[in-house]
């Protein structure tokens, strides 16, 4: 009966058709008539369960090349089909589930696939958002030359393929990078000042006073306790603001998405030129599985980043500075006067502090009326010592990189089209 049920329509019709030619022959007492209902009957029983059978043989494997691909890219997935049967399959319709954010659900029609021997099919995707996407499952669809039988199976699962931001290419360096602080670094080298190995935070009830750091609260007049964390030592750590209501937009034009991008490309430009590179969330907690010193490599960050979703945060929320006193390069949405005067206080003025402020209006729609101005945040990050630059989608990335590098090289703020 598992066999029957497979008949296709124009199947069922036949069975019926013969099973009515023979009961007629039989009230007719007609026995030629009787033979070809019996013909008509076994036709598509049979059918149906060769059908069935070749089915059972069926075996695919799904190979993506390459597993990791940019936005924008390309990436080519081969499906191997082989029968071990000991029929020949024909009429095999293969469709393989794909997002709609990798392109079109690929379909295909075998029309002979012998017996022990294979086929391979191949189809491109053109990823346009990030994350980790999945292929599959590969659904068959088998049917007899007469369309008389149709069976569906599930050949091939869920293959993975990791979508990784656009990253850019980006040019320079801000001047001193990579050394820690003053307007040049080697002044931090050879003044003798190291980097406190205390990471600290507010007193709060409930928290063992063995971990109560006297010389913070001696210098805060306010109670405050070490944080259990190792400390970050060299390098440079990327801050990314990943607020859901920092951002606007949607897709993969949204500010969050460009702001993931320009995360990537500077956290990969500056690896690459010899950087220790850690990246952390705005609340100061790393957004990729600590590595060997804290070291994050291309891929790890690459990976870590295609996973990472909008966080539903309203403020951003710091216990101690994120950069631990090294340099610290922040990609920010909009931010309030409240969530800046936080970031600030913990961050060591005599630190390098540099950051792209995204102007989130030129992402809001017509008619958004909550809508942040940057320019008081520039002039705040301003005086606190930060070098600045604001971004608009019309400016290219490396644009806006390297005026972050002028800025840098003359502690000031600027704008991603020109001087503020």
């Amino acid at each position: 009966m598992g066999a029957l049920a497979g008949m296709t329509t124009r199947g069922r019709c036949l069975l019926a058709a013969g099973l009515a030619a023979a009961l007629c022959s039989i009230v007719l007492n007609e026995r030629d008539l009787l033979r070809v209902s019996v013909f008509v009957i076994a036709m598509p029983v049979l059918v149906c369960v060769l059908t069935a059978r070749s089915r059972v043989g069926l075996h695919t494997e799904r190979h993506i090349t390459p597993i990791r691909t940019p936005v924008g890219g390309r990436a080519e997935v081969a499906l191997n089909v082989w029968s071990t049967g000991r029929l020949p399959t024909g009429g095999l319709l293969l469709q393989d589930g794909v997002p709609y954010t990798l392109g079109g659900r690929p379909r295909f029609l075998v029309e002979h696939l012998p017996r022990n021997n294979g086929v391979q099919l191949r189809y491109t995707v053109e990823p346009s958002m990030r994350g980790i996407q999945h292929l599959g499952p590969l659904r068959a669809k088998v049917t007899d030359p007469f369309g008389l039988a149709e069976f569906d199976r599930e050949l091939a699962g869920v293959t993975r393929l990791v979508v990784v931001p656009r990253i850019q290419q980006l040019y320079g360096l801000p001047s001193g990078s990579g050394l820690g602080a003053g307007d040049d670094g080697s002044v931090r080298l050879h003044s003798g000042q190291g980097e406190d190995d205390a990471v600290v935070r507010p007193y709060r009830q409930g928290d063992d006073l063995r971990k109560v750091h006297w010389r913070s609260t001696a210098h805060r007049d306010e109670m405050m306790v070490r944080v259990e964390e190792t400390p970050w030592r060299g390098g440079t750590t990327v801050l990314l603001d990943h607020r859901e209501s920092a951002h606007k937009g949607s897709g993969p034009t949204a500010s969050l998405e460009w702001a993931v991008s320009m995360a990537a490309s500077i956290s990969l430009h500056l690896h690459r030129h010899g950087h220790q590179i850690r990246l952390v969330t705005e609340n100061g907690r790393s957004i990729v599985a600590e590595g060997g010193e804290g070291v994050h490599s291309d891929h790890m960050v690459l990976d870590a980043l295609a996973a990472l979703q909008p966080t539903h945060q309203r403020e951003i929320s710091v216990v101690a500075d994120p950069g631990h006193g090294q340099e610290l390069v922040a990609v920010l949405g909009a931010v309030d006067p409240d969530s800046l005067d936080q970031l600030i206080r913990y961050r060591p003025r005599a630190s390098r502090s540099l950051a792209v402020l995204i102007d989130t209006r030129a992402w809001a729609a017509q008619g958004d009326e909550q809508v942040t101005d940057p320019e008081k945040a520039v002039n705040l990050l301003t005086g606190a010592g930060w070098s600045t630059v604001v971004a608009t989608p019309d400016t290219p990335m490396a644009q806006v990189w390297t005026n972050l590098c002028r800025a840098s090289a003359n502690r000031g703020a600027m704008h991603a089209g020109g001087w503020s």
